[in-house]
């Protein structure tokens, strides 16, 4: 609570309640000086708060998000964007971010969004109740209204008082997550004053120094020693939210942002338009945390979560070749072998990718129960591929009746995970009964 610049001993420490510009202690300084300590600290938005040391980014910041958590994870003091065209759920995603990462702080800053989006934020947010303290999730979150109908210049600080905000609480050896939707508004606010002051324009009229604004502020992530103590740790995690014109990621905010940022979330419109949410791609988005994370990951107990991980991605990538296949030449031209591929895949988007953030139980899922989730779709694959070499018909694995019980399990709630363990013993047995030559009832 001490403000940076001031060190020295505490003389006098006052207990009660007080207003944030009270005196609530003195400090005496080495040259002999008393200086009063208030509960308000001033500081420049746009210069980011000292810190001691930065520490590489390895521990996830874990969302509860399947598709994130596994295949584009984000490590706590790291950095990501979600670019998308509108309609494609940028900010749902964001608001799952808010609601169930682990951070213990969460800044949430609306630049630039419709007036009826952030009421439904204000409205919404002090009615839910955090999953790990059951205390109301306003408790630990910070809202930065700042609406498309305020000034251009307020648009343009809101992002920085929200890193600034976020950077206090980092100081105080918080793990603190920043949502800035969205910084597209803050490059046109930017564009807006650099015309008003006459400057130089650069590619669609944005200022030339568009990337290296949008650099200082990502750069203000990370995770670090805090200045007083050398135990105390902060970590600040910046997600962004990127809303190209039409959709279009070659714009210059789109592409200034991902010269940046180490995780790229790219939400595909024909995904929302099929109702699948997440809408993020799995075919375009990217993680560069992905190997340190799977490394921490294995270390905390969860054995064989990098190897899984991969061959999930490799299924689905294969999907999109064997799709081109198909609607070359029809489904009847691919062997048995690759059409087991495409329902182990589809198993993969449906069952385990489409998250559905409005119902009580699917809206999370822990680390412990994805594990799980994709082990049973993966021991379908695998269980299925050996049948095929036994020559058991794929109509046969494809209508397995457990395959309505591995579709439901992200409905199954967390404190009766052991029902998914239940469904892999029953798996096992429906294969084995058809390789032996015997039927499976449902």
């Amino acid at each position: 609570m001490v403000p940076y610049g001031v060190e020295g001993e505490i003389v006098e420490i006052n207990e009660g309640e007080f207003t944030v510009v009270e005196t609530i202690a003195k400090v005496k300084t080495p040259k002999g000086e008393t200086k009063d300590i208030m509960m308000m600290q001033k500081w420049p938005v746009r210069k980011g708060r000292p810190y001691k040391g930065k520490i590489p980014p390895a521990e996830p910041m874990l969302t509860g998000q399947r598709i994130i958590d596994t295949f584009f994870p984000v490590a706590k003091g790291g950095t990501a964007c979600i670019p998308g065209p509108f309609g494609s759920g940028k900010t749902v995603v964001q608001h799952q971010l808010a609601k169930w990462a682990d951070a213990e702080v969460v800044v949430y800053v609306g630049c630039g969004e419709r007036g009826n989006e952030m009421t439904d934020v204000l409205m919404e947010f002090p009615e839910l109740k955090d999953p790990k303290s059951g205390e109301p999730l306003m408790k630990r979150t910070v809202l930065i209204a700042n609406t498309s109908n305020m000034p251009v210049a307020a648009r343009e600080a809101s992002i920085y008082t929200g890193i600034t905000i976020a950077e206090y609480f980092r100081d105080m050896g918080y793990s603190v997550a920043i949502m800035a939707d969205s910084t597209s508004r803050w490059a046109e606010a930017l564009r807006e004053m650099s015309g008003r002051l006459e400057e130089m324009p650069g590619e669609e009229g944005y200022p030339a120094y568009l990337t290296s604004r949008a650099a200082e502020f990502y750069e203000r992530a990370g995770k670090v020693y805090c200045l007083g103590s050398d135990e105390r740790v902060g970590a600040l995690t910046v997600v962004g939210a990127v809303s190209p014109p039409g959709g279009d990621l070659s714009e210059p905010v789109t592409q200034a942002t991902l010269k940046i940022v180490k995780v790229f979330w790219g939400l595909d419109s024909n995904l929302a338009y099929r109702r699948h949410f997440p809408a993020i791609n799995w075919l375009l988005s990217y993680s560069l945390y992905l190997d340190k994370i799977s490394n921490y990951i294995e270390e905390q107990g969860y054995k064989g979560w990098g190897e899984m991980t991969k061959e999930a991605m490799k299924i689905l990538q294969e999907e999109a070749e064997l799709q081109e296949i198909v609607r070359l030449v029809g489904i009847d031209a691919l062997s048995e072998k690759d059409r087991l591929t495409l329902e182990a895949a589809r198993s993969l988007r449906e069952d385990y990718l489409h998250q559905n953030a409005f119902h009580e139980v699917d809206t999370y899922a822990s680390l412990t129960k994805q594990l799980k989730m994709l082990k049973l779709i993966l021991d379908f694959y695998h269980l299925g591929q050996e049948a095929l070499k036994q020559g058991v018909y794929l109509s046969k694995i494809t209508s397995l009746p457990v395959r309505e019980k591995i579709a439901r399990a992200k409905y199954i709630p967390e404190a009766e995970m052991v029902k998914i363990d239940e469904i892999s013993s029953e798996l096992h047995m429906q294969m084995d009964t058809l390789v032996k030559g015997g039927e499976v009832n449902a």
